[in-house]
């Protein structure tokens, strides 16, 4: 990997990752702001703004946006997270420049019309009511808000329908306003382009921006507990929540080599053992989601409502054996598999712009592949164990729950059998 930095006079962080055998590029801007940064009365607005952003600016209307970069063969999406909102733009390498403009113009010159701000606020609430549509999607609401209730980490990234007819053009403006300074973004592109010229184009659009950011992403404080909907569906959508491990924390590659071993893949413990031998789910995984300051080691599992007795016992007891059955070949397994997602991501311009950008708001820094893989491979059965074990001892247990529920067992019982 060839990995530039430069960081511009308004703290603006401009980074690359030249890859000169391809013919595209995918550039980025990193906004170091999601639903972790809102109160209680803007939940939703970081979502609504990256919404917003592509409805017209002063010089362009949205079909403008999308017909410039779809006339050249483009690609223009953006996502947002509970801690940081990416836009991007995915071209051949001769449209960078267009690229850079159609970027720097949404996130600094969007007027927010109020024609385009009712049309969207309509199709949000769709969105919102097709996640509450989706058992398996809102099961992590659920979780996250029995993890982290009455604070910003614990709230849906989409907000409420309430709030979100609420929002106004100036709420939206003050919000882009307040948290969209150079020195909390970063723009970032992988692909055949040179750093040098890049820099040049980031700074003659982005140069103006302002610099100063005057209030940081608040402190999430794990808590546990239950949330669950009781609805009239065929199947039953489980997830157990424990206090996870953050991305600057020691045991942060132990943590996700832990994760694929216990629920990972298909040679998983949880699927061979829950699927494969017992037919007590369609879906069963694990995974931790980190964050700056925490994060959520995680059990999902979509099972029928009749198999949720079995079901609870034969996870928890999965997840003890961890702390004290784990062999060198799962670790092995593990690690290779987590190395091979790592080197096939690098064939793709946009993960790589995406593993770039998320470096720079996690760590403020670029992270090789090297040093990536040297830390997996660090990873032995010990560790495994001792990881497991911090996982199973240092916080109550969060449930998240929809479907029909009248066999499952109360929160005091499901909690020690996972302690």
């Amino acid at each position: 990997m060839s990995v530039e930095v430069t960081r511009l006079k308004n703290g603006l962080r401009v980074v690359t990752d030249r890859i000169p055998n391809v013919e595209t590029v995918t550039v980025g801007a990193w906004a170091d702001v999601g639903s972790r940064c809102e109160s209680k009365s803007e939940n939703g607005l970081s979502h609504m703004l990256e919404h917003m952003a592509f409805k017209g600016t002063e010089k362009r209307t949205a079909l403008d946006i999308a017909e410039e970069v779809e006339n050249v063969g483009g690609y223009l999406n953006a996502y947002t997270s509970r801690e940081h909102t990416t836009y991007y733009a995915r071209l051949l390498k001769e449209n960078l420049p267009l690229g850079v403009d159609v970027l720097s113009d949404i996130l600094q010159h969007s007027t927010f019309a109020q024609e385009e701000l009712d049309r969207e606020r309509g199709v949000i609430i769709q969105e919102i009511g097709q996640a509450e549509d989706t058992p398996d999607d809102i099961v992590f609401d659920l979780m996250q808000q029995a993890a982290y209730p009455d604070q910003p980490m614990g709230r849906p990234i989409l907000g409420t329908t309430q709030l979100v007819n609420g929002y106004s053009r100036a709420d939206l403006a003050g919000y882009m306003s307040h948290h969209y300074k150079a020195e909390n973004m970063a723009v970032v592109a992988a692909g055949n382009l040179e750093h040098d010229t890049f820099v040049r184009m980031v700074e003659d659009k982005f140069g103006a921006l302002d610099a100063k950011l005057e209030k940081g992403k608040s402190a999430a404080t794990y808590v546990g507990g239950h949330h669950q909907q009781n609805r009239s569906l065929e199947q039953v959508n489980l997830l157990f929540g424990f206090d996870g491990i953050s991305f600057t924390d020691p045991d942060y590659y132990t943590s996700q080599v832990m994760a694929m071993i216990f629920g990972g893949g298909m040679s998983s413990r949880l699927f061979q053992e829950v699927r494969e031998k017992r037919g007590l789910v369609y879906s069963i995984y694990a995974f931790m989601v980190s964050y700056a300051d925490g994060g959520t080691f995680g059990i999902h599992a979509g099972t029928g409502p009749d198999q949720i007795k079995e079901l609870i016992p034969v996870v928890a007891d999965e997840f003890h054996k961890m702390t004290d059955r784990v062999s060198e070949q799962e670790v092995s397994r593990a690690k290779a598999q987590i190395k091979a997602g790592i080197l096939m991501s690098l064939e793709n311009t946009t993960s790589r712009m995406e593993q770039l950008g998320r470096q720079q708001m996690i760590y403020g820094r670029h992270v090789s592949r090297e040093e990536i893989l040297a830390e997996i491979e660090k990873v032995d059965v010990d560790a495994i164990k001792a990881c497991a074990a911090r996982l199973r001892s240092q916080s109550e247990l969060s449930i998240g729950a929809v479907g029909p529920l009248s066999s499952m067992p109360d929160y005091d019982k499901v909690s020690g059998l996972f302690q």
